[in-house]
């Protein structure tokens, strides 16, 4: 048996507190693995929701783009439309003065008004016959149609009535919400919060600190986070743990030096800052992720190699920021079904991301194996399919769940 599959195996449905600290992996290798649920629930009872910001919605349009989510429900202060208004161009009348005006029959409209779409209707009216519907005649206006009640017209609180519930919480708001919001009169929202997010970029250049720090920085604003960037640190055990514990972070993300090289120094500078509480998660790529805390702030680490740094932080930092910011902790990728050309194989005992991308037929074919680094794959995938661990993978021609990289369903 793999050494993934003892420590799944053990790992699976335990969900206490993890009280020891992990053994020292470095020239040993990982004794044992905690399988993926058993780390999202670390950080689930370890990651609690910021309290929300009041954020005045002329503020909010710039920052929708980097997703803005409510902190609570939102519902309609009163009817939309406030009062019975034209819900086009025209004349407001009174649909029994039309009765039986045609183009050869036209009806004098002495209480016409002429009105514009969105405008109120006047006393006494409750149509609007369409321009191409009347002439004048110097002063005088008259119906070559009639008009049935109500035609034209949109009714107060058609489009919603007070008390309306517009938008639960965690509704992630759209430049359509604003719109209607600001109709309603509301100026102020409770929206979640931006977590600050420090990553340091730990071991120096070989490890691509450029092309983690552009990555992560990117996936952190995506999640509702704001980055505080550290580094690239040396892979000193000392000077990481400093970095750790330095105050002002909600959260500590750090990318490199957790494998079992002499210099993969950064869980005992974790826990040297706080604690280490898991070290190796049965996920590939990604399985050298730790978990933990630094002056009290919950902790992940990251591999630093680019493809594993990016699965083990979608599947587990990405799940922390997303509960801080007060989002869904779920992966943000919307899921379509597809078909697969060929087998995915996978290990039992492992999660496993495979890249895959659409072929020409919509069926879905991998770009990379799991073992496979780099993020050249990611780059050419529409999007990845999820291997559970309980798997040994899916046969050509099965039905999957694949999650878009670009935030569409394709």
């Amino acid at each position: 048996m793999s050494s993934a599959r003892a420590g799944d195996d053990r790992a699976i449905g335990d969900r206490r507190p993890f009280a020891a600290t992990p053994p020292d992996v470095r020239g040993r290798g990982f004794s044992s693995r905690a399988s993926l649920p058993v780390m999202e629930g670390w950080i689930d009872a370890a990651v609690t929701p910021l309290p929300p910001r009041a954020v005045a919605l002329a503020d909010l349009a710039a920052a929708l783009a980097e997703g803005v989510v409510l902190a609570a429900p939102l519902t309609a202060p009163g009817d939309w439309p406030p009062a019975d208004r034209a819900a086009r161009d025209g004349v407001a009348v009174a649909s029994s003065d039309t009765l039986g005006a045609g183009s050869y029959n036209p009806v004098p409209l002495p209480g016409a008004v002429t009105v514009a779409a969105g405008e109120p209707m006047p006393p006494g009216t409750d149509a609007i016959l369409p321009v191409e519907c009347i002439q004048t005649d110097g002063p005088f206006v008259e119906a070559l149609g009639s008009a049935a009640p109500g035609e034209g017209v949109e009714r107060q609180g058609e489009g919603l009535r007070g008390g309306t519930v517009l938008m639960t919480a965690g509704h992630r708001l759209r430049p359509q919400d604003l719109g209607l919001l600001a109709a309603l009169g509301v100026d102020t929202l409770l929206v979640g919060a931006r977590p600050r997010v420090r990553v340091v970029l730990a071991g120096g250049p070989r490890s691509g600190p450029e092309t983690l720090g552009a990555m992560l920085t990117a996936l952190v604003a995506r999640d509702g986070g704001v980055v505080e960037l550290v580094g690239p640190l040396p892979a000193d055990r000392a000077a990481l743990a400093a970095a750790y514990a330095a105050p002002g972070a909600d959260l500590l993300i750090s990318a490199g030096r957790t494998g079992v090289g002499e210099d993969d120094v950064a869980p005992l500078a974790l826990a040297d800052a706080g604690q280490l509480a898991r070290h190796g998660v049965a996920l590939r790529p990604g399985d050298s992720a730790a978990l933990g805390m630094a002056g009290g702030v919950p902790t992940v680490l990251l591999p630093g190699e680019p493809m594993a740094c990016l699965t083990a932080y979608e599947l587990l930092a990405g799940r922390a920021v997303r509960r801080l910011a007060g989002r869904a902790p779920a992966l943000p990728h919307p899921a379509v079904p597809a078909v697969t050309v060929r087998k995915l194989v996978s290990e039992i005992g492992c999660t496993e991301l495979y890249r895959v991308r659409r072929t020409a037929d919509g069926l879905v074919e991998p770009v990379a194996s799991p073992q496979r680094p780099g993020l050249a794959g990611a780059v050419l995938a529409d999007g990845f399919v999820l291997i559970p661990a309980d798997s040994e993978g899916v046969p050509a021609g099965a039905t999957v769940t694949l999650r878009c990289f670009d935030g569409t369903s394709l």
